[in-house]
């Protein structure tokens, strides 16, 4: 079991994501997971995993009596969960890197020891690991044996690999680097541990690299860019992760919505509308509120003043598919309307827990680009393929290079999946050859799919590293069959359709933090909240500028007049600030050549351009949806 506590007890499969409990995910984000080996040559894992080890051992020369938890390898190096009587603090970091790199120093070779469970649970609890013993305990189920390494003075029950000892770890090459909290097994109800963060590369210069990279990463993270550009604002009155969207974060959610439902209709959607809550009964029906209750807002209790009206329960919706399925039970259908596609940006709910929640990136009430495309067995390879399209393009249109294709596949978790083994293979199958026959290169991953089909889910990374999924599409093959979902076909049968969800902008939550992320919250014209700023040289020019944006204005555009008493030059440096993608200057030679001085925020040049020109560039700007944000791209003047 690789990574569990930076130590790992014996099992099997060493570098899958299986062998950790569900339980030690909670709260973690993803970029704190273990990390599969495949996604780390084996080398840097060895190093990293053997850093978790040489942290252990330096805590424990001052704090004889910490208990050990979990401490497993992540992307930017490793972390070690500790149960402490005397607490440490930031402070405390110099000292124990200090530590660390005297143990590198001293040459102390990693040495593998296999015990049958009996011994091995009698030096655990020798070793008073109380944590240990607990997590032992559960492993000497599957286990006949566990295994230990030993390094200098310190012992821990692991699977490995490590370096053959810490001379090969370059001593400066990691550094100490948080301290946070973490409940034991991620439960809520179990104790506080003090979690360490390490950072650990190849070598030095990758660690002074990614440090520096990490720092220009945490000035375009879009909480502080959302608060700086007033796009969003979370309040605890409203509540946790109930983001309210600012007038300048609601245009960029319009614009996109407006761009997608476009798009959509010339795919043949159709678009419908659901409530936001609805009875339990329809989310018992689907297998929902069997499965995900926890991450459900609880019921709403009704009792009608009629006695004999029995009492009901309602929940927030936490996914618009079975509201979506029950529309397409609202008459008979015919394979003639197959495909039926029904599309919603529709607001769900989702109890997330409070240390999940980060920004945009984890809410509780979140906005998805959904949509359910009702089909037959015959077409769901054309269907995907379109919508494996719409996901290209919209990756393109913004730039979102850093994306990667997983093939998410069903495991023989019975409780987790749907038990109908023969149509598990034929849709992974189906997905599988979709992305073959597209040429689209992809990994797959077993114990990812959702409980009623297998997906494709395109993943990408935030400003810090973290992986996130962006969208995905899914095959159902379990909700016709719950829903008794039929149409009629052409030789008068009965069948069953397949369902593809699929949601290409993700939530609008989710997608805006990647953009504003992405390009430092710098958006096109189309999509920026305020599309030109008309800055005038002096008063002089105040109606110049004001008869200007009154057209631009009447023309739809989202245009501001800067009248304030400020220089020119802060006018100018207030624009910029806000990260305006236009700015049109204004003072004698423009009013007396009918013009403007157009300056971009994405390029330094500026040019003066006639006004009626300027207007027309500025209307096709929006129209064409250009991405004026990239200084490669030119207006069209």
């Amino acid at each position: 079991m690789e990574g569990v506590t930076g130590s790992s007890p014996v099992t099997p499969t060493i570098f899958s994501l299986e062998c950790l409990p569900s339980s030690f995910f909670i709260g973690i984000p993803m970029s704190d997971k273990y990390e599969p080996k495949h996604r780390m040559d084996e080398a840097l894992f060895k190093m990293r995993h053997s850093m978790a080890h040489v942290l252990a051992q330096a805590v424990l020369q001052v704090r004889p009596k910490a208990q050990l938890g979990f401490g497993p390898p992540i992307r930017t190096g490793f972390y070690y969960d500790f149960m402490l009587e005397e607490p440490l603090t930031e402070s405390d970091l110099p000292d124990l890197e200090k530590r660390m790199r005297k143990i590198l120093q001293e040459k102390e070779t990693f040495q593998r020891e296999e015990l049958p469970k009996a011994e091995a649970m009698k030096k655990l609890e020798t070793m008073g690991q109380k944590l240990k013993v607990e997590y032992a305990q559960e492993l000497i189920q599957e286990n006949e044996s566990l295994s230990f390494y030993k390094s200098g003075t310190f012992v821990d029950m692991c699977e490995g690999p490590h370096v053959e000892n810490t001379s090969q770890i370059p001593v400066m090459a990691f550094k100490l680097d948080s301290i946070a909290g973490s409940y034991w097994r991620g439960d809520v109800k179990r104790p506080m541990l003090t979690r360490i963060y390490g950072l650990c590369f190849p070598s030095e210069n990758e660690l002074k690299e990614f440090i520096k990279s990490r720092e220009l990463a945490l000035k375009r993270d879009h909480r502080k860019l959302g608060q700086e550009l007033e796009l969003f604002t979370i309040d605890e009155h409203v509540g946790k992760g109930l983001p309210l969207w600012l007038p300048n974060g609601t245009v960029i959610r319009e614009e996109l919505e407006k761009f997608a439902k476009e798009l959509e209709f010339k795919d043949g959607y159709v678009r419908v509308a659901t409530p936001h809550i609805a009875n339990g009964e329809l989310y018992k029906l689907s297998g929902h509120l069997q499965l995900y209750k926890d991450s459900m807002f609880p019921p709403m209790r009704t009792v009608e003043k009629d006695p004999d009206s029995p009492p009901e329960e309602f929940y927030l919706k936490p996914m618009n598919c079975p509201h979506h399925h029950m529309i397409y039970l609202s008459r008979p259908r015919s394979y003639r309307e197959l495909p039926l596609r029904l599309a919603e940006y529709g607001t769900v709910y989702r109890f997330e827990k409070s240390g999940q929640l980060a920004g945009l990136l984890r809410v509780r009430g979140l906005s998805m680009n959904d949509a359910h495309i009702y089909c037959t067995q015959d077409q769901i390879k054309d269907e995907i393929k379109k919508v494996v399209a719409m996901h290209k393009l919209y990756f393109e249109k913004f730039r979102m290079d850093k994306i990667w294709v997983r093939l998410s596949l069903h495991d023989q978790d019975k409780e987790k999946f749907t038990e109908n083994e023969e149509l598990w293979v034929k849709t992974e199958n189906i997905l599988r050859e979709v992305l073959k026959e597209l040429e689209v290169e992809y990994e797959e991953v077993m114990g990812e799919a959702a409980f009623y089909g297998p997906k494709i889910d395109y993943q990408t990374e935030n400003v810090l590293g973290r992986e996130e999924t962006a969208a995905t599409v899914q095959l159902d093959f379990t909700m016709p069959e719950r829903f008794q979902l039929e149409y009629t076909a052409q030789d008068g049968s009965k069948q069953r359709p397949f369902i593809i969800h699929r949601a290409p902008l993700g939530t609008h939550e989710r997608f805006i933090s990647f953009l504003i992320e992405r390009w430092g919250g710098a958006f096109p014209t189309w999509l920026s909240p305020t599309q030109v700023k008309i800055v005038p040289v002096a008063e002089d020019f105040l109606p110049y500028a004001n008869q200007m944006a009154g057209d631009l204005h009447a023309q739809m555009i989202r245009v501001e007049v800067d009248s304030t008493n400020d220089s020119f030059s802060k006018k100018v440096r207030n624009a910029i600030t806000k990260k305006v993608p236009n700015i049109w200057i204004v003072g004698s030679n423009e009013v007396k050549d009918v013009t403007v001085t157009w300056r971009r925020y994405a390029a330094e040049k500026q040019a003066q351009v006639p006004m009626a020109k300027a207007q027309t560039a500025l209307l096709s700007m929006v129209r064409d949806r250009i991405m004026d944000n990239f200084p490669d791209v030119d207006l069209p003047l």
